[in-house]
């Protein structure tokens, strides 16, 4: 996941750039994830780009006012500096854990918990570049928490140990 770098001290009067939360590489990375949902290629993310980015992730049924909800959480026009605005809001302030859950949030709207493995899979596909240079660490990730006989990656525990490094007990 990509958590903000430390902003550096501003003078008194000096305007905040979201640039200037994020190392190049994770800029280029948002950039990335921009361009994957601009569907339509027209420079602004908008309800049209979010279904399809949606449907891209095997979610077809989505509601509308979910994608209005979340279009809400913008000042305007979603544009790729307002885009990468609202990441960094989201990220400001979030610890690790907290960071990574809400990744995993934003694909169980029922909040049970767990995501189907074909599921998760078809997520990773979408970024395949990010999915290739993981594919060692996804593979040991499996291995160590292998899903349920349902399919299902307890993400919850998982993200536990990442921030943690010990086994949540069961409960």
């Amino acid at each position: 996941m990509i958590a903000p770098k430390k902003a550096k001290k501003r003078s008194e009067g000096g305007g905040s750039n979201v640039f200037s939360m994020f190392e190049q590489a994770q800029i280029q990375e948002f950039k990335e994830a921009f361009t994957i949902m601009d569907q339509n290629r027209d420079g602004f993310i908008d309800k049209n780009d979010l279904r399809d980015t949606f449907a891209a992730l095997g979610r077809v049924n989505v509601k509308q006012e979910e994608i209005d909800e979340m279009l809400k959480e913008a000042p305007g026009p979603i544009n790729f500096t307002v885009f990468l605005t609202m990441f960094g809001e989201k990220l400001k302030g979030a610890d690790p854990e907290e960071t990574i859950l809400n990744a995993f949030k934003v694909f169980d709207p029922e909040a049970k918990g767990t995501l189907r493995k074909d599921f998760f899979d078809s997520i990773i596909i979408v970024f395949l570049k990010i999915y290739i240079y993981f594919l060692p660490q996804m593979e040991q990730m499996f291995a160590a928490f292998p899903p349920d006989v349902a399919g299902n990656l307890d993400y919850k525990n998982l993200v536990h140990v990442i921030t943690h490094g010990e086994e949540k007990d069961q409960e």
